[in-house]
C-alpha cells in the first residue's frame, strides 16, 4: 500500500507521456475536452483568418494593405462581431468533423509506429514518418466534411465585398451555392485543397514529430533514463516543435491558399466557371508573383500561432485523457 501511494503520487512525468498512443487514451475523454478546448483555441485565433481572407479577395480594396491596417479597418466598419464573422458556423459545424480528424489521425499514426517498428533506421525518422502519413491520411478523410464548412464560413467572412452574394446566415449560404451551381458548388476547391494540403500536413506532422524527438535529445532526455522532463519543459519543447512546423507549412501553402480561397468566394462568373487556372491566371496578371502571397503576414502568424497553440492544446487533451 505505501509503495502504491508513492507511486500514484509521483509528479514526475515520463518521456513517453510526450507521445501518447492511441491505445492510452480514454476515447470518450479525448473527444469532449477536445471539443472544449479546440473550440477556446479557435476563437482565439478567428480574427487572423478573417483579415487573411478579406486580403486575397479580389475586389475588396484590402489587398495592398498591411494586415493590422486591415484588422483596423474591420473593426472601425464593423466593430468587434467583424472580427468574428463566420465565427458560429465553423465552431459548431467543426465539432463532427474534428471528431473525424483526430480519431483518424491516431488511428493511421498509431498503425504507422506499429509498422515500422523493428526497421533500421534513426527514431527521429521513424517518429517522422509515422507523424506525416498520420496527417496526410487524416487530411484527406477529413477534407470530405471540411470543404464545404470552409466554403460556407468564408462566404460570410467577406459579406459586402463587391463579387460577393449578400447571404442571410449559414443555411442562405448554402441555398444559393446549390441554386447556382447545384451541391458541387460546395466542393469549390475540393480537388486543390486535397492535392495540396495533404503533403502539408504531412509536411508540419512529420516535422512536428521530427523536431519533438530531436529537441529531447539534444536535451538529454532518453527513455530509459531516471531524469524526467517537468511539465514546463514538456510544454516548451512542443510549443518549440509546433512554432516551427506551422511557420514553415505557411511559406509552402500560402500561394495555394490564396488561389484556393478566391476560388471558393467569388460569385462572378463573366469569365465561365472559375477554375485553379483561370483564378491563378487572373491573380497573376493583377498582381504578378508576388499577388500569390496576399495575405501572407496574417496567415503566416495565423499559422505559426495556430501551430504553437495547437499542439500544446492537443498533447495536453491527449495527458488529461489518458487511461488510468
Amino acid at each position: 500500500m505505501p509503495m502504491e501511494a508513492k507511486a500514484t503520487n509521483a509528479p514526475a512525468l515520463a518521456l513517453a507521456d510526450t507521445d501518447i498512443n492511441w491505445d492510452r487514451l480514454d476515447k470518450t475523454k479525448f473527444h469532449i475536452i477536445g471539443a472544449i478546448l479546440f473550440t477556446a483555441q479557435s476563437a482565439l485565433l478567428h480574427p487572423t483568418a478573417v483579415v487573411k481572407t478579406r486580403m486575397q479577395v479580389a475586389g475588396s480594396g484590402l489587398s495592398n494593405m498591411r494586415g493590422i491596417s486591415v484588422f483596423e479597418q474591420i473593426l472601425k466598419t464593423d466593430g468587434i462581431p467583424g472580427l468574428f464573422r463566420g465565427f458560429g458556423t465553423s465552431a459548431v459545424g467543426s465539432l463532427p468533423g474534428r471528431v473525424l480528424a483526430l480519431t483518424s489521425l491516431e488511428v493511421s499514426k498509431d498503425m504507422m509506429l506499429k509498422y515500422t517498428e523493428g526497421l533500421d533506421m534513426p527514431e527521429a525518422t521513424r517518429l517522422g514518418i509515422a507523424n506525416g502519413v498520420a496527417g496526410m491520411l487524416s487530411n484527406l478523410v477529413s477534407c470530405v466534411y471540411y470543404v464545404p464548412l470552409e466554403v460556407v464560413c468564408q462566404r460570410l467572412m467577406v459579406q459586402g465585398i463587391p463579387g460577393t452574394a449578400v447571404c442571410n446566415g449559414p443555411f442562405d449560404v448554402v441555398r444559393k451555392v446549390i441554386e447556382a451551381e447545384g451541391f458541387r458548388g460546395l466542393y469549390r476547391g475540393f480537388g486543390l485543397t486535397a492535392v495540396t494540403q495533404s503533403p502539408a500536413f504531412a509536411l508540419w506532422w512529420g516535422a512536428y514529430g521530427a523536431a519533438q524527438h530531436m529537441i529531447w535529445r539534444s536535451l538529454g532526455y532518453r527513455d530509459d533514463m531516471d531524469k524526467k522532463p517537468s511539465h514546463m519543459e514538456m510544454v516548451t519543447v512542443q510549443a518549440t516543435a509546433g512554432l516551427v512546423a506551422g511557420a514553415c507549412s505557411s511559406v509552402i501553402t500560402t500561394p495555394i491558399d490564396t488561389v484556393k480561397t478566391r476560388l471558393q468566394v467569388m460569385d462572378n462568373f463573366e469569365g465561365g466557371r472559375p477554375s485553379v487556372l483561370k483564378t491563378a491566371r487572373t491573380l497573376l496578371k493583377e498582381d504578378g508573383w508576388w499577388g500569390f502571397y496576399r495575405g501572407f503576414g496574417p496567415r503566416f502568424l495565423n499559422m505559426s500561432l495556430y501551430g504553437t497553440t495547437m499542439i500544446v492544446t492537443y498533447e495536453l487533451i491527449k495527458r488529461l485523457s489518458v487511461r488510468q
